[in-house]
């Protein structure tokens, strides 16, 4: 996760420097975005799983038990980049569109940790079955726990978020293409998509009314959120292109 992390923040300053935003700003942005992300990820879990923190209230700090929801990061990011962007007179939406490439790729790279750590799994399956996706070896004995194969969803998000990070790279700088928020809107659209369908796979989802999976839901809403928002603001709202990037001159003064 730190490695992601540090991808991240150099993906977003590269791209920065060419969209007329500072290096620092992504750096101060990092320092308060991380550490608000982790609580808001916990937050999120907690809430969700609150019959058992009710009661056992010292847990909820136990981070170090596990129990950290993506989403809830995503979240708690979104909204500290928000009032960053506020207090900086930085534009939201070009920050959105330059940092979401880099969380896309920090979040393909963390799955991996799931991998390591034998979690977020699927449900079972047969050897015969990992072996015709033509997985290599070392992916395969590690979803045998404890005499069991499971479906690897980690690898089944981690390989269509990549798929969405290479078209994302390989259009953001095309002229006329993208207006200023619409990298981050392509971003929300893919992962929602993805992730619907992976969570329908996993065993370890979180539940409202006991049969309906919170990231699914939150997915369906987020996808819809973001279409309306595109269709929005390309009718009414006009925004500048992509690659116009913020206006400001750079290296900039805040003085």
């Amino acid at each position: 996760m730190a490695i992601a992390i540090i991808l991240a923040t150099w993906m977003a300053i590269s791209e920065g420097k060419k969209r007329q935003i500072m290096p620092d700003d992504f750096v101060d942005l990092l320092l308060w975005a991380v550490p608000l992300g982790y609580v808001g990820a916990r937050i999120y879990y907690v809430i969700f799983e609150w019959p058992y923190y009710a009661q056992h209230p010292d847990q909820i700090i136990a981070i170090w038990n596990g129990g950290i929801a993506i989403y809830g990061g995503l979240i708690a990011g979104l909204i500290v980049l928000l009032i960053f962007c506020y207090k900086r007179m930085l534009p939201p939406f070009l920050m959105l569109d330059i940092i979401a490439p880099g969380v896309m790729a920090a979040q393909i790279l963390g799955r991996w940790g799931n991998f390591v750590n034998q979690e977020a799994h699927g449900g079972p399956t047969t050897l015969h079955f990992l072996q015709s996706l033509h997985l290599p070896e070392f992916i395969i004995s590690q979803m045998r726990i404890n005499g069991v194969y499971y479906q690897p969803t980690f690898l089944y998000e981690s390989f269509f978020n990549l798929i969405g990070l290479i078209l994302i790279l390989s259009l953001r700088h095309r002229k006329h293409l993208f207006k200023q928020g619409e990298v981050f809107i392509f971003y929300v659209m893919w992962y929602s998509v993805v992730r619907f369908f992976v969570e329908g796979l996993r065993t370890d989802s979180l539940y409202i009314f006991g049969m309906i999976r919170v990231s699914q839901a939150l997915s369906v809403i987020l996808f819809i959120a973001a279409l309306a928002l595109l269709i929005y603001r390309r009718v009414k709202v006009k925004p500048k292109w992509y690659l116009d990037g913020s206006g400001l001159k750079y290296p900039y003064s805040r003085d």
